[in-house]
């Protein structure tokens, strides 16, 4: 099967739970044999755009505009080449109060989101702190949402979770807009959070 084919939706799924385990299904064999979270974030976000945009219950101008991701700043390690030398360095970004834009699909987003929670807000920043999925029906009522398409209407936000024993360390959020009023529910909620832990336990952070 070619890769591509992964985000067909077959004619017989006609519920969001069926659809759901569908993509989850996909997304396992896509993730297989891959632990790099930057690949593994790039197929999960085209994946889940395209499949949204297939599926038939998606219709009526229920358009899904935008699905990515944004992740904790360390994950983000920079080169740094000193000149006139054959040395490099590695810097680690340590600003733990800062989520960078990631993997996505859709118009090109805010750069960064800050998470401090002195500092926090937005439904990304709210779904972090909080460690739980947000699912907004008007952003509009949203107080400090953050718009980086005004065409956006209502959004979902599950946290990525890194379960390590009993600690949860949140590496970073699924963020998904939608162009209508009302355009995620609680299945698409309990299908994302089961797509949001199968991506976690599939990479090395």
């Amino acid at each position: 099967m070619h890769h591509a084919d992964a985000s067909l939706v077959p004619l017989e799924i006609v519920s969001k739970p069926e659809f759901w385990n569908h993509v989850r299904t996909q997304l396992e064999l896509l993730l297989a044999d891959q632990r790099n979270w930057v690949t593994n974030l790039a197929n999960a976000s085209s994946l889940i755009y395209h499949s949204l945009g297939a599926f038939p219950l998606r219709s009526h101008g229920a358009a899904v505009n935008w699905c990515g991701f944004y992740v904790v700043s360390s994950l983000f390690p920079t080169l740094r080449v000193t000149e006139g030398t054959s040395s490099n360095e590695i810097i680690v970004p340590r600003d733990e109060n800062k989520l960078l834009l990631g993997p996505f699909c859709g118009k090109p987003a805010c750069q960064f989101i800050n998470v401090a929670p002195e500092r926090a807000r937005g439904v990304c920043a709210d779904a972090f702190v909080q460690r739980q999925t947000i699912l907004v029906q008007n952003v509009d009522d949203y107080p400090g949402h953050i718009a980086c398409d005004e065409g956006t209407k209502s959004e979902i936000v599950c946290p990525l979770i890194l379960r390590d024993g009993s600690d949860q360390i949140v590496v970073g959020v699924l963020d998904l807009d939608c162009l209508a009023l009302s355009g995620f529910d609680e299945e698409d909620k309990i299908g994302l959070e089961s797509i949001a832990d199968l991506i976690v336990k599939s990479c090395n952070w």
